[in-house]
């Protein structure tokens, strides 16, 4: 028999540990072809969740578990999933069950198929969630893909069941800094998503704030676009032609009206203010680009282990 491996991060989650397993093992009897092996990756949770996976792992011997020595992020769980995962086919989910577990037979009949390397999962609509952060993630998605060669896909999850191919690509990026929506796009293979409505979550409350979600966006540019780059070299292009041009007006009017005072203090303050800002602009795009290099120059592992099972 195939076998199907779950990648199932976690981080604070003890109320959806076991919910999520049961669902699981009902939908199972819809792929009952398939061997299931569970990989709970345990981000360096401070409640009872790693107690909750270690009763579901000393129950069921098809459980299995990584705990992270700290919080390392979900990135980092993922890859730590993917690289334990043994299956012929790899399925990542969240354990709080927005990710529709009766949407894996209609997956695993793609990839097994041989006709796509890759079926994910793609939210149609964002009901539920706050305006304000509906409306960033529609902006998000629209800025990356007019500047990133890389096109993700507008509402696409986390949620995926790809072929051992793919997931040895995936593994293959060994970079430290890591945006998963990004680097699933990247490695191409035949790629296909499936739509379904947003779902809430089953039990607890999400661990992504606004900013952690704005931090998490900002890396997917500096991973997969050069376009502020771009953007700080026009900029400077720019504030030259503005200084050029004032500067040419300066000397003519000097010539023509040599009585006349210079331009107000004022005036002076608001273009200093302007090109300080455009400098300090500048300085913080090439800073996060040039933070990243420095990161990656240094080797760190991805994640550290405590336990394993």
């Amino acid at each position: 028999m195939s076998k199907l491996s779950l990648v199932v991060p976690v981080f604070n989650e003890q109320d959806t540990v076991e919910l999520f397993y049961k669902a699981l093992e009902a939908e199972h009897q819809n792929f009952s072809e398939y061997d299931l092996e569970y990989w709970y990756i345990d981000d360096g949770s401070t409640d009872h969740t790693m107690v909750e996976v270690e009763k579901l792992a000393a129950k069921d011997e098809n459980v299995h578990y990584v705990s992270f020595s700290r919080n390392f992020g979900k990135e980092s769980a993922l890859y730590a999933g993917l690289e334990h995962a043994t299956g012929d086919f790899i399925a990542v989910m969240d354990v709080d069950l927005q990710d529709p577990p009766e949407m894996l037979p209609e997956m695993l009949a793609g990839v097994s198929s041989g006709e796509w390397d890759a079926v994910g999962a793609r939210r149609t609509s964002r009901k539920g969630e706050p305006i304000l952060r509906s409306w960033f993630s529609k902006l998000f998605y629209k800025l990356i893909n007019a500047m990133s060669d890389t096109h993700i896909v507008e509402g696409a999850r986390d949620f995926r069941v790809m072929t051992r191919q793919m997931v040895d690509a995936i593994l293959s990026m060994q970079e430290y800094n890591r945006f998963s929506k990004g680097i699933f796009s990247w490695v191409g293979f035949k790629q296909k998503y499936l739509e379904y409505e947003n779902k809430d979550r089953v039990a607890g409350n999400t661990s992504w704030s606004f900013w952690g979600l704005l931090s998490y966006s900002i890396e997917g540019f500096i991973d997969f676009s050069r376009a502020p780059l771009v953007l700080v070299s026009f900029l400077g292009m720019f504030s030259f032609l503005l200084a050029l041009i004032g500067a040419i007006i300066v000397f003519i009017r000097a010539i023509i009206y040599p009585e006349t005072s210079v331009f107000g203090w004022a005036s002076i303050v608001v273009i200093v203010l302007a090109l300080g800002g455009m400098q300090l602009l500048s300085i913080g795009i090439l800073g996060r680009y040039i933070s990243n290099i420095y990161l990656e120059s240094k080797h760190r592992p991805i994640y550290v282990s405590r336990k394993e099972k």
